[in-house]
């Protein structure tokens, strides 16, 4: 079986005048991010692959959940192929993950995430919001014949606060 932790990135800041690669966290989203790390620890195995867009709003986001989740930051691959809004290169990236990690938390961007959930799991979202968490299962052995999993748990902010 494999395990397949989406997250979503936190709210971003939009007080500076950044190219969007290079936007931080808002208050609200670091707040958030804590708020959703804090409540999924029974929803995380002890041992899982990390990997989180390079850009700064969801490297920060994937930093917050590792200082929650007590993961080590050094564990998260910080790739530029996740800064993506596609699910179809979302997908090939999932697919790619080394078949002897049976675990794997990603962090993301939208719409990627949203219909990416949307194509596998089995439980329909209207939209995944910032720092929103979608745990998916699959029934197979390798990731790269992953097809329509079972959604397991979503945690969102709103249903938080």
């Amino acid at each position: 079986m494999k395990q397949l932790f989406v997250i979503r990135h936190a709210k971003s800041s939009w007080t500076t005048p950044l190219n969007d690669f290079d936007r931080p966290l808002s208050n609200r989203g670091i707040h958030d991010a804590h708020l959703v790390s804090s409540s999924i620890k029974n929803e995380t195995p002890n041992s899982y692959l990390v990997w989180s867009s390079a850009a700064k709003r969801a490297s920060e986001t994937a930093t917050i959940f590792a200082q929650n989740l007590s993961f080590p930051i050094d564990n998260i691959e910080f790739k530029k192929e996740l800064y993506t809004f596609d699910d179809r290169k979302l997908e090939q990236i999932v697919k790619s993950c080394p078949d002897n990690f049976n675990n794997l938390m990603v962090f993301g961007h939208n719409e990627a995430i949203t219909n990416f959930v949307n194509k596998f799991g089995n439980t329909f979202i209207d939209n995944v919001p910032t720092s929103g968490f979608v745990k998916l299962t699959f029934e197979v052995t390798s990731w790269n014949n992953i097809v329509k999993g079972q959604t397991q748990k979503t945690v969102f902010p709103r249903d938080l606060k």
